[in-house]
């Protein structure tokens, strides 16, 4: 997969910052410089923590766990949705829900009512009740789509958060926090870095910025599903390489045991030969000494 470059990112206008006047002082180490009032980022620090947050996203995906978008601005929202259902993971670009991972067993029972109200509206008795009262279902359907749609596949929690915008999205990162779950997220110059396990410096506010670093994410993860999916099948492979192999051994130890018992055989039929011989000339010595 092809990195990005410093002219990608400064093309996507991730360096620009906040206004100085707004800045966390705990960013100073990712801010570059001041210009016109703006603090402008050092994108040299960005690309470093692009490398360290791919590795570990990857590790965690290879693993064969779920890593869950979070984005509820309205500039990332349609971005971070497209990328989640590409790739198949859960997402959250509506309403952070209190309590959606520390205490997901609420969650999947909503969910649950939610997949159990799809199968309902395909039955007689739905087609049956008054118009009125379907269109209460819908609504209800509705708005549980909106608010849990990105995480209806979740059975579990997942691995690690990926976060635009750490001040927006501040309830599910004390969450994540609480549960030990990883977070990777877009930290601009008005926000604390430390309040996240990876932060990488970049302007959570522009489209461009946004587009760009959530789709080159996304490739990590797309790579490292794709990686997954070798292991996978080396692993397939190496099973039913030792499974032939066993049987080649059960096979070899068999026919061992057959040549052996094939040995014995001829072995125990010429003792036989032997003794019927050594009978015969026993009674022909016999009579002749009769005789």
């Amino acid at each position: 997969m092809e990195k990005l470059k410093h002219k990608d990112l400064l093309d996507a206008g991730v360096h620009f910052g906040h206004l100085t006047r707004k800045w966390d002082p705990r960013m100073a180490p990712y801010i570059f410089m001041e210009k016109n009032g703006i603090h402008i980022i050092d994108l040299n620090k960005t690309l470093e923590s692009l490398d360290e947050a791919s590795y570990a996203l990857k590790n965690i995906i290879r693993s064969g766990r779920k890593v869950m978008f979070v984005a509820t601005k309205k500039q990332a929202k349609e971005i971070v949705a497209e990328e989640a259902r590409r790739l198949n993971m859960p997402y959250v670009t509506e309403r952070w829900l209190g309590g959606m991972l520390t205490n997901f067993a609420t969650i999947r029972k909503s969910l649950k009512k939610m997949s159990s109200m799809e199968k309902n509206m395909k039955e007689d008795s739905y087609k049956n009740l008054a118009k009125r009262e379907r269109l209460m279902i819908n609504r209800e359907k509705e708005k549980l789509e909106r608010v849990l749609g990105g995480v209806a596949d979740l059975t579990r929690l997942p691995a690690a958060l990926f976060v635009i915008d750490v001040m927006r999205e501040h309830i599910a990162i004390k969450e994540a926090k609480k549960l030990n779950i990883p977070v990777f997220a877009l930290v601009d110059t008005n926000s604390d870095p430390t309040l996240v396990d990876y932060p990488i410096a970049a302007n959570d506010d522009a489209f461009k910025s946004i587009d760009i670093l959530t789709k080159y994410l996304g490739k990590v993860i797309e790579e490292g599903l794709m990686e997954r999916k070798l292991d996978k099948e080396e692993a397939k492979l190496k099973e039913e390489e030792t499974a032939k192999r066993e049987l080649d051994k059960k096979e070899a130890k068999l026919k061992e045991e057959e040549t052996a018992k094939q040995e014995l055989d001829k072995k125990e039929a010429s003792a036989e030969k032997e003794s019927s011989k050594e009978s015969t000339k026993k009674e022909v010595t016999e009579k002749a000494e009769k005789a």
